[in-house]
């Protein structure tokens, strides 16, 4: 059976099996966790490594049901392990019921890459691990600290709860069809953090983050101001400096001072 990627689903399936067999090698079981959940398993190009490790569960969601049959049809995975639903509409309730934690894996769809890694910090407190592999340039930002021109909302967002790694480099021959960029594969480690600092909540952190970051080329001072923030609460030291010059820790001050 032939399953053709879908340009509208942001499909590359993966050829590379050496890539493929490292991406499921970089799954650590944080915490102890065995469970995955594989997003856009294709035609299971990084599903059969997974499964292969032995000590691993994999359990898949995938939105092209041509995908899904060829997964079911072809025994790659059973039928009641594979959910043909939209993730970022779907509860993983229903794969992992009682709260159970699960790790992301995956060679994730182009066009919803950032969409997921928001899930991911919509399930911190369940999903102790994430590998996986998207363009590079979001790769990059993802792990980029203070400073790059890449470092952005998600940096901040995401390494506020997990360490992340870079782990390697995938060229675009390695898909069908290519891409037009190079892809790049990290790992989410979740941290200690159970609750922020400073009494910051969760969502006033993002707030304070994504208002810095989307003038970006504008002082704190000044881009603060347009969230409708009192900029003069701002630390003296950070009011003359733009959000990408700001690490995580003097973000969670910065959202301190402008808590109510």
């Amino acid at each position: 059976m032939h399953v053709k990627a879908k340009k509208h689903l942001g499909q590359h399936f993966l050829r590379d099996l050496d890539a493929a067999r490292r991406i499921a090698l970089g799954i650590t079981k944080h915490q102890g966790c065995v469970d995955v959940l594989e997003v856009g398993p294709g035609t299971g190009a990084l599903t059969r490594p997974l499964l292969d490790r032995g000590d691993l569960r994999v359990k898949a969601v995938e939105l092209d049901d041509e995908s899904v049959l060829y997964l079911t049809s072809q025994g790659v995975l059973p039928a009641e392990d594979v959910y043909g639903v939209d993730l970022l509409k779907w509860d993983p309730s229903e794969a992992f019921p009682g709260g159970a934690p699960f790790i992301v894996a995956g060679n994730f769809p182009y066009n919803i890459s950032s969409q997921i890694l928001f899930r991911v910090l919509d399930w911190r407190d369940r999903v102790p691990e994430c590998v996986g592999m998207f363009q590079k340039e979001v790769a990059e930002r993802v792990a980029e600290g203070p400073g790059s021109k890449t470092y952005g909302i998600l940096s901040v967002l995401l390494q506020a709860y997990y360490d992340i790694d870079y782990l390697f480099t995938v060229h675009e021959h390695a898909f069908d069809p290519p891409p037009k960029v190079k892809s790049g594969v990290i790992r989410l480690v979740r941290n200690d953090v159970s609750t922020l600092p400073h009494g910051v909540s969760h969502a006033h952190f993002v707030r304070v983050v994504k208002t810095a970051f989307n003038q970006r080329r504008k002082t704190l001072r000044n881009s603060i101001k347009s969230g409708g923030f009192d900029a003069t609460r701002i630390p003296e030291p950070y009011q003359g400096q733009r959000a990408e010059q700001l690490s995580v820790s003097e973000f969670l001050e910065l959202a301190a001072a402008l808590q109510d």
